[in-house]
């Protein structure tokens, strides 16, 4: 017998889970179908556990320089093992909370491999979804809505196979049970630099490999030199404009060795591992989408303002339809989707509005425009600088490092987009994003009386910069 549900969600990662409850919230009776665990790579091989080495390296490279706070510490060692239990904790803990949430909103779990079937027996249309569960049976979920949420994984790159000992993607660098003494990363983008930093942090000797002419090449330019920069002064080894060959890989005890070309010019790397970072793609293999009129667009599910696919009772959210592939994105894609199928009021962010956020020591955080692509879109802009080493509470962290730049609209005033890079700008951005979102202008952001010594100073000064009316320089 088929379980029929008003809507079934395949993929249980964060944009599917976040739908199961908003679902659920607004009287739906909802069935998740997860082939692995509840929270998807974002809690168990993306955001979490990552942010959570990120934050031990950050506290080991604090403690190396306690000298500079008055402290002085003796025998500081790293116990990798013991950073590795910490992550494993930190993500349990909220995949428990996830499995609760489920339980709270009595949303049905199905833990199998899920695939979409066209008509049949249990229903005139597509959409119903056969589940081989994990025991080996199987189960046909019936729904009137389906809504797939099946994510991403690591792209690959031909010649570069992974072997899980010397070629890793980040999934299998979070599962390492020791450092290695040197890694060649393999793209210079969010996941790359994020690596870097927190590698190099752990002393490890890093080189970067990018093939744009410079590190996280969509953000903007002012960041993407000042990150280099920081990296760089740290001991990162930066080679951009640059192409590894895979055909001249090599392997032994030792390590691995591979050539690089820039320009004209061919020079041959050597590391214990090389760790792949050149993308995501979409997980939308296998799970039967040729059983409907679903179309499919440079590897991502196509989908309307809606998130409808061309067969309307069916919805796809998150990494597998491509755009801006961030877990909060997949969230807000995921409610307003549901929002949609329930006939509620939609709210659909656009996607140059969600802030997007890079967890290096210092951070880097922006939304909205950069400069050049404001320029290119016809925009006369205004630009508002302001540093983090003018900034009391940036200082008492011992950091000078960074800035906050402000693009507006010369004609309208209007606010085009925030970037930053310097301590915790990840937890300052969201102010930003929302005066985009609200339509302030500089002026009326940096007319707020921001607490002092907070680091949220910073974004009032960079926005009253804008008119060269900045108080602190």
């Amino acid at each position: 017998m088929a379980i029929t549900c008003d809507v079934a969600i395949l993929g249980g990662g964060t944009g599917g889970y976040v739908a199961a409850i908003r679902a659920a919230q607004l009287g739906k009776d909802v069935v998740i179908i997860e082939r692995d665990k509840l929270g998807g790579t974002c809690l168990h091989r993306g955001c979490i556990p990552s942010k959570s080495l990120l934050r031990s390296a950050e506290v080991y490279a604090t403690v190396k320089d306690s000298e500079s706070y008055g402290i002085e510490t003796s025998g500081a060692k790293l116990l990798f093992p013991k950073v590795q239990e910490r992550k494993e904790q930190v993500v349990e803990q909220l995949h428990q909370g996830v499995q609760y949430l489920m339980r709270k909103n009595k949303i049905k779990v199905l833990h199998g491999k899920g695939r979409v079937i066209g008509p049949s027996i249990f229903s005139p249309k597509s959409g119903a979804v056969a589940v081989e569960l994990e025991d080996g049976e199987m189960e046909t979920v019936v729904p009137a809505h389906l809504i797939i949420a099946t994510g991403s994984r690591p792209r690959h790159i031909p010649g570069l196979e992974l072997d899980g000992e010397y070629i890793l993607t980040s999934d299998e660098a979070l599962q390492m049970d020791k450092l290695p003494a040197s890694m060649i990363i393999v793209g210079g983008g969010v996941i790359g630099v994020e690596w870097a930093s927190m590698l190099n942090d752990f002393g490890v000797e890093v080189t970067v490999v990018e093939a744009a002419d410079r590190l996280i090449p969509l953000e903007d330019e002012e960041i993407s030199r000042e990150l280099q920069r920081l990296l760089v002064k740290r001991g990162v080894k930066v080679l951009t404009g640059s192409q590894v060959l895979p055909e001249s890989l090599g392997k032994d005890e030792e390590g691995i060795q591979i050539n690089v070309r820039r320009r004209d010019d061919t020079s041959t790397l050597r590391a214990s591992q090389l760790l792949l970072s050149v993308g995501r793609q979409a997980n939308i293999e296998n799970i039967g989408l040729e059983n409907t009129d679903i179309r499919v667009d440079q590897g991502v599910i196509s989908v309307n303002a809606h998130y409808q696919t061309v067969e309307p009772h069916i919805y796809a959210i998150g990494d597998c339809i491509g755009g801006v592939q961030l877990a909060h994105a997949a969230s807000h894609e995921g409610i307003a989707a549901v929002n949609h199928l329930c006939g509620e009021e939609v709210h659909v962010l656009p996607s140059h509005l969600i802030p997007r956020c890079i967890y290096t020591r210092p951070e880097a955080a922006s939304v909205g425009m950069t400069e050049q692509e404001a320029t290119n879109r016809g925009y006369e802009v205004k630009i508002g600088k302001f540093p983090f080493q003018a900034i009391g509470k940036s200082l008492v962290y011992g950091s000078r490092d960074g800035f906050v730049k402000v693009v507006a609209d010369q004609k309208t005033n209007d606010i085009l987009g925030v970037h930053m890079i310097g301590t915790h700008v990840t937890d300052l951005i969201s102010e930003a994003a929302l005066a985009q979102l609200l339509d302030a202008t500089p002026w009326e952001v940096g007319q707020l009386a921001y607490p002092h010594p907070t680091l949220s100073e910073i974004l009032g000064e960079a926005m009253l910069a804008v008119d060269g009316k900045a108080i602190g320089m």
